[in-house]
């Protein structure tokens, strides 16, 4: 007997642990839409940005890997690059911007001599030309930003000059750029057309050309002796005027108006020709011509 009150008290036992089962089988079973207890959800996916979607199915867009690029710019352009960059840096915050300005033709000079720069912004057409003509360039050259040419005095005007004919008076000092900088060439038309004016003094042109006094490297160096005063006059761009307190514009006739054109390409040897070509496709861009304009640049001829 002892033995069988064991069994009925195992049987029991075994019976209240089956109950127990059953209830909690009913209680946490499956439930509609609920997945099975052998099928592990994913993993959710972290969000990415608009920008890394269409990289990651975009080739043409650049790598997000931080990137340096050089630019080598005429010197003209140095003020209003700081604000592109700046802006640009807000655009492609992997990239940074360092730019060297000079002399175009200086800057052209010690590309082909193999200075590592990435893009190279000229005050004219003809020198990322013939960087083009050399092999130096991943592609052609594109037309970026025009400017306008102008006269400028100090503005106490020591000289008294009021007019362009004034420029070929005796005893006018000009300061002048170097023979191979882009604004000589631009001057030397301005010039012509000056002198092709009806009541131009006689010669004019070669009467301008006596009163040079210096030849500096580069435009911002002949703004800058205007400035300090060591000159009565130069001829200059438009933007130069824009930038400075202490220099006066002296009106030139429309008809004899010259406009500097300026371009840019992307030297053949960098190292990050994607970054390099984006930067200088976004130049042309309406917001960075907006900008160009607030610093007196148009945009280029049509």
């Amino acid at each position: 007997m002892r033995g069988g009150a064991r069994l009925t008290r195992s049987g029991f036992a075994a019976t209240v642990v089956a109950a127990l089962v059953v209830a909690l089988v009913a209680a946490c079973g499956p439930s509609t839409g609920a997945p099975s207890a052998s099928i592990v959800p994913p993993a959710e996916a972290t969000p990415s940005t608009p920008a890394e979607s269409a990289a990651a199915f975009d080739t043409s867009v650049p790598s997000r890997t931080s990137v340096e690029l050089t630019v080598y710019a005429a010197a003209s352009l140095r003020d209003v690059l700081d604000t592109l960059k700046g802006r640009y840096a807000q655009i492609a915050p992997w990239v940074t911007i360092t730019v060297s300005t000079g002399a175009s033709s200086a800057l052209r000079t010690q590309i082909e001599q193999g200075a590592p720069a990435d893009v190279f912004l000229s005050a004219d057409t003809t020198n990322p030309a013939a960087l083009v003509t050399a092999g130096l360039t991943a592609g052609e050259a594109k037309r970026i930003v025009d400017n306008r040419l102008t006269i400028v005095v100090p503005t106490s005007n020591p000289a008294g000059i009021k007019a362009p004919g004034d420029l070929a008076r005796a005893g006018v000092k000009i300061v002048a750029a170097a023979d191979a900088v882009p604004i000589t060439k631009y001057a030397e038309e301005l010039v012509a057309n000056l002198a092709a004016q009806p009541g131009a003094p006689p010669n004019f042109a070669a009467n301008y050309a006596a009163n040079v006094v210096s030849r500096e490297d580069d435009v911002k160096a002949v703004v800058a002796k205007i400035e300090l005063g060591e000159g009565d006059a130069a001829i200059v761009y438009a933007t130069d005027v824009a930038a400075s307190d202490a220099l006066t514009e002296i009106a030139i006739p429309p008809d004899a108006e010259v406009i500097a054109q300026y371009a840019g390409a992307v030297v053949g040897r960098s190292a990050h020709l994607d970054d390099a070509r984006a930067f200088l496709d976004w130049l042309n861009s309406a917001e960075a011509q907006e900008i160009f304009g607030s610093f007196g640049f148009r945009s280029p001829a049509s």
